[in-house]
C-alpha cells in the first residue's frame, strides 16, 4: 500500500514536471529504457536502496551511470529519490508515470492472467470490452499462470477483476466454512 502512495506521488510530480516542460515524449522513452535496465538487473536498485551505502557514494553512481544516457532533468529526480529514501520505490514509480502518460494519449494497459493462452478472438472481444468500459484504447498484455486453473483475472490500473476459477472455489470454500452442521 505504501508503495503505491510514494508511486503516485513522485510519478505525478514527475508527470507534471515533464508536461510543463515538453519532455513527456523524452520522459516516456527514457524512462521505459529504464524500467528494462532495473527489471534486467536489480543489482544497481539494491545498492542505491542499501541504508549502509552513503548518498554521497549513490549519487556519483547515479551520475555515472545516467549523466550521458538520460535527460538531466530524470538524474536529478533519481537523486532526490535517494535523498529522500525513495528510491526502492523506483520501479513502482517509473510504472505509475508510464501508465499517466499513457492515459493522456488515451491508451489504457490491461493485464489479463489466464490458465492457457487466449485465442485471438478471446483477446480480440476482451480488448473491445475494457475499450467500451474504459473509454481508452487498451494495449494487451497476456501472462499464463496455470495455478488459477480457469477463467480469468483482468488488472486495469488499480482495479483487479479476479474470475478465475481458483478464486471462484476459495469463495466456495469460505461459504462452506460459515455453514452450521448440526
Amino acid at each position: 500500500m505504501l508503495s503505491q502512495v510514494v508511486a503516485q506521488k513522485y510519478a505525478r510530480a514527475l508527470f507534471l514536471t515533464t508536461d510543463e516542460k515538453k519532455l513527456m515524449d523524452v520522459a516516456y522513452e527514457q524512462l521505459n529504457a529504464l524500467k528494462q535496465f532495473i527489471t534486467e538487473d536489480a543489482t544497481m536498485l539494491n545498492f542505491l536502496s542499501a541504508p549502509q551505502i552513503l548518498e554521497e557514494d549513490k549519487q556519483a553512481l547515479i551520475r555515472k551511470i545516467f549523466d550521458n544516457r538520460l535527460n538531466r532533468l530524470f538524474v536529478e529526480f533519481m537523486i532526490v529519490l535517494v535523498n529522500k529514501h525513495r528510491i526502492k520505490f523506483l520501479p513502482e514509480i517509473v510504472d505509475e508515470f508510464i501508465r499517466m502518460v499513457e492515459a493522456k494519449q488515451g491508451l489504457g494497459r490491461v493485464t489479463v492472467i489466464t490458465a492457457i493462452a487466449l485465442s485471438d478472438d478471446e483477446s480480440q472481444k476482451l480488448i473491445e470490452k475494457m475499450a467500451k468500459k474504459t473509454g481508452l484504447n487498451i494495449i494487451l498484455e497476456k501472462k499464463i499462470d496455470p495455478s488459477i486453473i480457469g477463467g480469468m483475472i483482468v488488472v486495469l490500473h488499480d482495479e483487479v477483476i479476479d474470475g478465475s476459477i481458483r478464486h471462484q472455489l476459495e469463495l466456495v470454500d469460505e461459504q462452506l466454512e460459515k455453514v452450521r452442521v448440526h
